[in-house]
Parts: structure tokens; C-alpha cells; sequence
């Protein structure tokens, strides 16, 4: 992705492709984009109030403002394990539920998930003050969600 804007687009593509209880796992380093990646899908899913990182409250319940899903939006850096991030008492079923830091440890709340990687070319981050520079993003299905043959678009389309 090369910019910021690029970034937020990607999150409202694949805002689109997203259903009540999906699960989307995010890694990355600080400063990666993967909350501007979330401010996309907040669009998509057209969710109230404006999506900030939940780094100090945990996790953020964006309602929405029609008939689709809403969004949790959780920092799971601070959880020790599972059973905390169970004690969070999530809504898997009814939302939209994206985990930032969830690697290693949210991945048994669904057998469907994306995992997304957002990262720094070899190079690593540069010095663009404004933050617009280059970002590396993979994206992985798993669980039969996202490797079924009727999917008929692909995230990063």
C-alpha cells in the first residue's frame, strides 16, 4: 500500500466482503496502519462514531447506523491470553470483530479469520513525518469462510 489513503481504501474493500461474525486477526508493528486499515472498514460497515485505536479502553463497540453488522475493535496487546480476551465477552456472532495484536492469541475464537500482516518494506519505516510511506500487507483465509470456491471477490481486488 502506498499511502495512507490507500490503506483506508483497502479496509472499505474489504468492509464489503465482510458478514456478522467474521473475525479479522491484525499483526504489525506500531505505526504499521493497522488501524487506519480499520478506520476503511468502520466506512464499509458504516458503524457509528469515529474509529480510533482502543489501546487504553481494550476494545470499542461501534454500533451501526443501518441494517448491517457493527464493529468490535479490540487492542489485544495488553491481554495476557485467551481468557482474557474471553473476558472481554465479545459479540462474535452479531459483528464485525477485528483483534489488533491478536496473533497468538485470539485465533481459537474462530475457525474462520482473516489474518492480516501490515508491514514495512526490507527497509523498514522511513522517515516520512507524514506517515505516507509504502506499506507491505498480506492477507491469509482460513477456515472454509474464506477458502470456499463460492467466494467470488478477492480482499485485495
Amino acid at each position: 500500500m502506498p499511502t495512507a489513503a490507500a490503506m483506508r481504501a483497502l479496509g472499505r474493500r474489504l468492509g464489503g466482503l465482510l458478514r456478522p461474525g467474521d473475525l479479522v486477526l491484525l499483526a504489525g508493528p506500531l505505526g504499521a496502519g493497522k488501524t487506519t486499515l480499520v478506520q476503511g472498514l468502520g466506512e464499509a460497515l458504516r458503524v457509528r462514531g469515529h474509529v480510533t485505536s482502543p489501546t487504553f479502553v481494550i476494545a470499542r463497540v461501534h454500533p451501526p447506523l443501518g441494517g448491517g453488522p457493527g464493529l468490535v475493535h479490540v487492542d489485544a496487546y495488553r491481554l495476557g491470553g485467551l481468557a482474557e480476551v474471553d473476558d472481554l465477552d465479545l459479540d462474535l456472532d452479531g459483528s464485525v470483530t477485528v483483534v489488533e495484536w491478536g496473533e497468538g492469541l485470539a485465533e481459537d475464537l474462530s475457525a474462520d479469520r482473516l489474518e492480516i500482516t501490515i508491514g514495512f518494506p526490507a527497509a523498514g519505516p522511513g522517515a516520512d513525518p507524514s506517515g505516507d510511506e509504502p506499506r507491505v500487507v498480506r492477507i491469509r483465509g482460513t477456515g472454509t469462510r474464506w477458502t470456499s470456491s463460492d467466494r467470488q471477490h478477492s480482499p485485495a481486488g
